[in-house]
């Protein structure tokens, strides 16, 4: 098998946690596109061993694509965050409001740009324990957990 093998064998499974997930994404601070891109720089290792052993997931690389995920939003012409659905109306109404909450606590600027790239780590996580979870409840886990540990991919690169 090649050393991606493991991650190849669970393609199906994120297909299903995509569409589980999308109501966590909604809620999130990001549209469908922006996960999508965040998605694309991250990663899942197998770190620990035995009933120890937990999918986690790799975010070193999120920060890197921050500044693309903004020219995109600009390019757009929304706010970062805007929903890929809805009315226009609700769009602007719920972007107005949250830029509005983020300007009256002082998350403009620089520190916007941290707080996102945060939120996409902490988002990230959530979905790598939920991808487990869902491996565990179909019976998948355990043969997911010794295949990544087997080929030497126990922890995050």
């Amino acid at each position: 098998m090649t050393e991606r093998a493991w991650r190849d064998l669970i393609a199906g499974d994120r297909m299903r946690v995509d569409q589980e997930f999308a109501g966590a994404v909604q809620q999130s601070g990001f549209s469908r596109s922006e996960w999508g891109m965040i998605m694309t720089a991250v990663d899942f290792a197998v770190e620990g061993e035995g009933e120890s052993a937990r999918l986690v997931a790799d975010t070193s690389k999120v920060g890197v694509i921050m500044p693309e995920l903004d020219k995109i939003v600009k390019q757009m012409g929304g706010k970062p965050g805007g929903s890929s659905s809805g009315s226009l109306f609700s769009k602007t109404l719920a972007g107005g409001i949250v830029n509005s909450l983020r300007s009256s606590i002082g998350a403009g600027g620089s520190g916007a740009n941290e707080e996102r790239r945060e939120e996409a780590v902490r988002l990230a996580n959530d979905y790598a324990e939920a991808l487990q979870s869902h491996l565990e409840n179909r019976g998948r886990w355990e043969r997911i957990r010794d295949l990544a540990i087997e080929q030497g991919r126990s922890s995050p690169e």
